[in-house]
């Protein structure tokens, strides 16, 4: 397995659109890591390839100083250049063996799902994890599909590959999501928006753990 489900416990996918004034994509991702964030995904499909390219390098610099792995959403051919740890891609993306084509077999590669059928067929396909959702909505993208807690633990008994809950997670919610089998939470807003970048970050670790412990 190329991709150790405690990695994926607090899984931040980034979105410069909750940038307050002053604040830099890097310099965030940099103080989400020190608190304890265990995996990010640079996800920024407004930018140009130059500006991506450039904010995945700088990205890729600061995860491999805090030994993260570093995910590129949709773009396997950047993933390649910086030699990223993988590359995500959504179901209206490129498929999972055109992106393994192009990165070999070293790299992680996750995948979209929000059924069962979704996630047997990118188990099958190959992907290393999946992405499910959106469990809550979500307050990042306007074309999700809704996913129910019974569906994602549906999902979650029906593979053998690691799987995270995606889609409008925040503090109030997280602990919901215990009994799902996920092993972990995708989050963008309540990291990437929150006043105390620091304090969320932990906050979410601290309720995650303490709802593992309690089975």
């Amino acid at each position: 397995m190329k991709v150790k489900r405690e990695t994926l416990r607090l899984y931040a996918v980034t979105d410069r659109s909750w940038l307050k004034e002053g604040e830099s994509l890097a310099g965030v991702v940099e103080e989400l890591l020190k608190a304890g964030v265990t995996c990010v995904q640079l996800r920024e499909k407004r930018l140009g390839d130059r500006e991506f390219l450039e904010e995945a390098f700088a990205l890729k610099e600061i995860c491999a100083r805090f030994q993260v792995p570093l995910i590129i959403n949709d773009r396997p051919d950047i993933a390649k250049k910086v030699q990223a740890d993988g590359v995500h891609v959504g179901l209206s993306d490129m498929g999972i063996a055109q992106a393994r084509e192009i990165l070999g077999s070293g790299y992680i590669i996750g995948s979209s799902a929000h059924s069962v059928e979704e996630a047997l067929a990118a188990q099958e396909e190959g992907a290393d994890y999946l992405g499910c959702g959106a469990v809550f909505g979500s307050r990042t993208k306007t074309n999700t599909t809704g996913l129910s807690l019974e569906e994602l633990s549906r999902i979650c008994a029906a593979v053998q590959i690691p799987a995270v809950a995606i889609g409008g997670i925040s503090r109030e919610n997280l602990p919901l999501l215990r009994k799902t089998g996920v092993c972990g939470a995708a989050v963008v807003s309540a990291l990437f928006g929150a006043e105390d970048k620091t304090a969320a970050a932990r906050e979410l670790l601290r309720l995650w753990d303490e709802e593992t412990r309690k089975g």
